[in-house]
């Protein structure tokens, strides 16, 4: 139950590789291979591989209004869609131009969406909004769902952060009934607030491009857009500008909260729940996760944390990773029952790349030799 290795194997493959040491130890062993996501880049094809289904595609726009083709997905029942938000509004789809953090918009996003709802068999969303490039509250998503965001003129605000600061009115006469209907659950991996010092702009600003000027400028929008919300559903705008995660993918959860009803959760949480982590781990007397790098933040909403805490108490949980920056008695502490790199010697970054499914496969061959040895079988 890995998650990516990122820059050197997918989820899916660093599972397989895993399975393939396995069985050079216990040939007859019932390997689960369950590749997985903490909610972020591969959410999207880790809960696939799951549910054993392959992701669709549909012609929307980048963050920057341009088309561009975007994968999504469905559970095998087709109640469940799946949206990775970054493969409308993610930053390596407009990492070609110069950054443009104020009119960056996340309608793309929400035509993904369209496509979701127009299914009647579809009952639930889930959201994944790491990588973006946007900083719009999600006005952009909703928008493509049929919400207008008006200024004291009753017109149209401009998309993107720009226009957020001149939001006097939100119309949902037009949004899609659909949108309403269904389930929605964004999965986050920050816990940073809407606004201030911590918040979207603040931190996140910076990295999509946005000068100090236009960070103050994001800021305040993001700020009147939570008075706008809350007017509109007779709330608190501090708790809106305050609450914990809705300053993740430039502030998209806040908008959808309010208006759809959507729920905030970790990332992993959402991946374990939607997989039925807990039940297909119920048998298991080995479980084998791992990522690129294992340190502190691992332990804290991300895939290791995930398996250790749905894995049972009987099981062992053993890490395998690109490199392990825990001690062992962290990772006691912690409930694993061991850390291994797949640097096995001395090698070069680039050495570690191109080999890694050879080389957690031959961890895992290393880690199953030692459980062998203990059983004696």
């Amino acid at each position: 139950m890995p998650d990516s290795f990122k820059g050197s194997a997918s989820a899916s493959e660093a599972a397989t590789a895993m399975a393939r040491g396995v069985r050079q130890v216990f040939a007859e062993a019932e390997v689960l291979q369950l590749p997985f996501a903490d909610g972020g880049e591969g959410t999207l094809d880790a809960l696939l591989a799951a549910w054993g289904r392959t992701a669709e595609s549909v012609e929307v726009f980048d963050a920057i209004g341009r088309p561009v083709t975007a994968r999504y997905g469905r559970s095998s029942d087709g109640r469940i869609g799946v949206i990775e938000a970054a493969q409308a509004n993610g930053l390596p789809q407009v990492a070609d131009q110069p950054l443009q953090p104020l009119r960056a918009d996340s309608w793309g996003v929400g035509l993904i969406a369209r496509e979701l709802l127009a299914d009647p068999h579809c009952e639930e969303i889930l959201l994944c909004i790491g990588g973006s490039a946007t900083t719009d509250g999600g006005t952009g998503l909703l928008g493509a769902l049929g919400v207008r965001f008006l200024d004291e003129e009753a017109q149209p605000v401009r998309p993107g952060g720009e226009g957020l600061a001149r939001i006097a009115a939100i119309d949902t006469a037009e949004l899609d009934p659909r949108a309403r209907a269904v389930r929605w659950r964004i999965a986050v991996d920050v816990e940073n607030p809407l606004t201030g010092p911590r918040g979207a702009a603040a931190v996140f600003g910076p990295q999509k491009g946005a000068t100090a000027e236009q960070v103050q400028l994001l800021d305040t929008g993001l700020e009147n857009l939570a008075g706008s919300l809350a007017t509109l559903g007779e709330l608190d705008p501090q708790q809106l500008q305050t609450a914990p995660g809705f300053g993740a993918a430039g502030g998209m959860p806040v908008s959808l909260s309010v208006l759809l009803g959507a729920e905030i959760l970790p990332g992993a949480q959402m991946v374990a729940e939607a997989v039925g982590l807990e039940a297909a781990l119920a048998q298991a007397d080995l479980v084998l996760t791992g990522e690129g790098s294992l340190d502190t933040q691992s332990l804290d909403g991300k895939v290791v944390h995930a398996v250790r805490r749905y894995a049972p108490a009987s099981a062992a949980v053993v890490v395998i990773a690109g490199a392990v920056q825990l001690s062992p008695a962290q990772c006691r502490a912690a409930g694993l029952a061991g850390a291994f790199s797949i640097a096995a010697g001395p090698a070069g970054l680039d050495e570690l790349l191109c080999r890694a499914p050879e080389l957690i496969e031959d961890a895992a061959a290393q880690v199953c030799g030692l459980l062998q040895h203990s059983v004696g079988s």
